[in-house]
């Protein structure tokens, strides 16, 4: 059985950091691509940054320079540190496994709040 699993998430100041962890199983984690999406109230789901299989990496421009993704195919897990946050970062933050044939899943997501 295949579970993606966010963890991390929760209330923070305008200018914290939190770290954001993806636990996989059920998977061969280290063959598929990785990506953080979130959703704000109101709005569309959004990209946030993903890593590829072979570690590349890309991000949402609203988000290049604070936001790092990670992974850590030893644990199975993917991290998105968020650093210099803003209250437009708001949102449940999802994880989602892509295989590059397109077999997909999507964890249950973890609000992040920024807020003061």
């Amino acid at each position: 059985q295949v579970q993606v699993v966010e963890s991390g998430g929760g209330l923070v100041q305008p200018g914290g950091s939190l770290r954001l962890s993806c636990a996989a199983s059920g998977i061969i984690f280290r063959i598929y691509g990785m990506g953080w999406y979130r959703q704000a109230p109101g709005k569309e789901r959004e990209l946030v940054a993903v890593i590829t299989s072979g570690s590349s990496t890309n991000y949402a421009d609203s988000v290049k320079g604070r936001f790092t993704i990670s992974r850590d195919n030893a644990k199975n897990t993917v991290y998105l540190q968020m650093n210099s946050l803003k209250p437009e970062d708001t949102a449940v933050y999802y994880c989602n496994a892509v295989t590059a044939g397109g077999i997909n899943y999507w964890g249950k997501g973890t609000l992040v709040t920024v807020s003061s």
